[in-house]
């Protein structure tokens, strides 16, 4: 991912407020609580609930 992760440190989840990982495969932002994953176009974080889609963790796995 070539956005700065240091961004990381704050960015919330707009659902719950919560803390934002980095999706190991870098498409997008994951919210464990919300279980959200918000999609990161042109190197920009989409913090839209309306653009999230369902994250798991089978996903994010098999995707690697």
């Amino acid at each position: 991912m070539s956005f700065n992760e240091d961004i990381l440190k704050i960015l919330a989840c707009p659902k719950c407020r919560g803390d934002l990982r980095a999706a190991t495969d870098s498409k997008g932002l994951i919210c464990e609580s919300c279980k959200l994953l918000y999609p990161i176009e042109n190197d920009i974080p989409v913090l839209l609930l309306e653009d999230a889609v369902e994250w798991s963790t089978a996903a994010t796995e098999q995707a690697d």
